[in-house]
């Protein structure tokens, strides 16, 4: 059943994609449905064998899935192997492009920021991302540059921006009139830090509407909401209630949350459809 399920998620992510992105990913996830509606008549319907066709282990599934590398997160996520960090990574895998501009709204100890450097930039000079990184607290900064410190090269360093401020003020670091691929955020306080300090609804819901400007189409706003603290429950109220908001005909929204771990971190996308 469970795995069913993720088929069924699976299938209409995947149409949801396709009408907001280029021609040849629709193509590519048109051919996982097409997959999906063919192995649905042909799978035995024993709940061994649908399990284990769906296992990471098994190279010739993960040989015919569309996307690479994306069949091992979610179905690792579905069966409680995978973080919701590694989702999201992923889904942004399928969004950024080389030389994109990209925004890490709450940076905590660098980690996200790390990876999407590595996604908008490479090992020439030909493509100019960037990473424009921010955190309220000065600890976050400093940990996200040490890491950065660590790990980087001088150019590498050069594309990645670091700024001690607010998120909800992201317009106020952003070159004018430019394009901003995806703007990330992880809710809640900076892991190994302070945990009195943390994200709140007012500023939350503002930086999402700095975001919702900003974002160029075929844009994201990826969220990965903790609610195992005080205050958080409340703050993904404001965000559902945000996405929710957003026009069907410019805006795909959605949600994955676990149902019977209550205290999971909750992911949210939101694409902005391409014109």
């Amino acid at each position: 059943m469970a795995a069913g399920l993720f088929r069924a998620e699976m299938s209409l992510l995947s149409s949801t994609l396709a009408r907001t992105y280029s021609i040849p990913f629709r193509k590519t996830l048109i051919s996982f449905d097409s997959r999906i509606a063919m192995q649905r008549n042909s799978l035995p319907r024993t709940r061994h064998s649908r399990v284990a066709s769906l296992s990471s282990s098994s190279p010739s599934h993960s040989r015919n899935f569309p996307v690479p590398g994306i069949e091992d997160v979610f179905v690792g996520y579905l069966f409680g192997r995978k973080k919701a960090t590694e989702v999201a990574h992923v889904v942004w895998e399928q969004v950024i492009q080389k030389g994109d501009m990209v925004i890490d709204a709450t940076c905590g100890n660098g980690n996200d920021t790390l990876a999407m450097l590595k996604m908008v930039t490479d090992d020439s000079d030909y493509f100019g991302g960037c990473v424009y990184a921010m955190d309220v607290q000065k600890d976050a900064i400093e940990s996200t540059s040490s890491l950065l410190y660590q790990t980087l090269g001088s150019k590498e360093k050069e594309r990645v921006k670091l700024f001690n401020m607010c998120h909800s003020k992201m317009e106020e670091i952003v070159p004018e009139n430019s394009s901003v691929r995806m703007v990330a955020f992880n809710l809640g306080y900076l892991p190994g830090g302070n945990k009195s300090i943390i994200t709140v609804s007012n500023t939350t819901v503002l930086a999402l509407r700095a975001a919702e400007r900003i974002l160029m189409p075929g844009g994201l706003i990826s969220l990965v909401v903790y609610i195992g603290h005080p205050g958080g429950r409340e703050e993904l109220e404001v965000v559902e209630a945000f996405g929710s908001s957003l026009p069907v005909s410019d805006w795909v929204c959605c949600k994955l949350q676990m149902l019977n771990r209550p205290l999971a971190p909750v992911l949210v996308f939101m694409f902005k459809r391409e014109k």
